[in-house]
């Protein structure tokens, strides 16, 4: 299958979303944080999780975007992004990740962070969070942590805070 269905999450898929995470990330911190978020008003954003489904309506895929701040300045932090191993490098990540990226823009969103792999990330157009000017003072501030604007906006210089749910 090439092309995934993708949507924003309901209800229903809540059980799932948590067992997508489980089984990729194969421990309890990545589906405890989402539950946490979802549960923190200051840090969920309807509409930003998202799931991709197989035909049969399976959920297959699912990534996250969440409040974080760059100092005092909005902006979204991605992640967990998790896919079912079975459906591994069949693009359900792109799919997801692409999907999200495409919404938090319709909802006006200007900035997207992430902690994640350099070999996957800028396909997106990810790039150094630090050629913004901008670091984390709660992780490492490597190559890993990663920074997309979603438009023209001028992208805030500064210290990225993650919502408290992430322990960070």
């Amino acid at each position: 299958m090439t092309s995934w269905i993708t949507r924003a999450e309901t209800a229903a898929d809540v059980a799932a979303i948590r067992d997508v995470n489980l089984q990729a990330f194969g421990n309890d911190y990545e589906p405890d944080v989402i539950e946490k978020l979802r549960a923190d008003p200051a840090s969920w954003l309807p509409g930003l999780s998202i799931v991709a489904t197989s035909e049969d309506g399976k959920v297959v895929g699912h990534v996250l975007l969440s409040r974080c701040r760059i100092d005092e300045t909005p902006a979204v932090a991605l992640g967990p992004c998790a896919v079912l191993p079975d459906y591994q490098k069949q693009g359900v990540g792109s799919a997801v990740i692409r999907t999200a990226l495409a919404a938090a823009r319709a909802q006006g969103e200007h900035l997207v962070v992430l902690l994640g792999h350099l070999e996957y990330y800028p396909r997106f157009g990810f790039r150094p969070a630090s050629t913004f000017g901008i670091d984390a003072a709660s992780v490492e501030s490597g190559p890993h942590l990663m920074a997309l604007p979603l438009d023209d906006t001028p992208v805030p210089a500064g210290t990225i805070h993650y919502p408290p749910p992430w322990g960070l």
